[in-house]
């Protein structure tokens, strides 16, 4: 009978996401893992395949830090909602944050976030042909907003102004999609 795991998957992956954090996506390795949780490297393997699983695991984390909004939320509302989701995720994790735009969401949980954005740009009534490719456009727009905000680019600006351009980028984003307009309230 094989020994009682020490560690979890969601230890693992929560010692590098504040590797990340800590010291940047380049300190992320599984000798590092290893080390921050007290454990042999071989130990890791158990929960995460290798470094590339790791990362994808990091991406996931990332992701479920963004609440999913109720299907019930008009479209937009979610839209909305998940974007600014999206923009906290990166003010808490600046230093990982940059990974959402070179990895893409692979594990079931990771997607969860790209199937919400469908579910909403759906119930907006875009054609399904083009709801993936609307989805990886939003997805980018928002993510290259989040990251410079998170990075400091726009430090030479006030909050407010920051938060005016979001909004602005989330409106023409929206005219970009050219979705029928919602029926009047009954």
């Amino acid at each position: 009978m094989g020994r009682a795991a020490q560690i979890s998957r969601e230890a693992v992956l929560a010692a590098a996401l504040r590797l990340a954090d800590a010291d940047g996506l380049d300190a992320v390795t599984m000798h590092a893992v290893a080390r921050q949780l007290r454990v042999t490297p071989m130990a890791l393997y158990r929960h995460v395949d290798d470094k590339n699983a790791l990362l994808d695991g990091l991406v996931e984390v990332l992701l479920r830090e963004c609440p999913l909004p109720p299907d019930g939320m008009p479209w937009e509302e979610r839209l909305t909602a998940l974007a600014a989701g999206i923009r906290e995720v990166a003010r808490r994790h600046p230093a990982s944050f940059p990974l959402l735009l070179t990895r893409p969401a692979v594990t079931p949980a990771a997607r969860a976030a790209r199937a919400a954005i469908h579910a909403a740009l759906r119930a907006g009534g875009l054609p399904e042909a083009g709801i993936a490719r609307a989805e990886r456009l939003i997805s980018t727009a928002v993510l290259g907003f989040a990251v410079s905000e998170a990075a400091g680019r726009f430090r030479q600006h006030d909050q407010p102004v920051v938060d005016a351009d979001f909004a602005e980028l989330l409106r023409w984003l929206r005219l970009a999609l050219e979705l029928p307009a919602a029926p009047p309230p009954a």
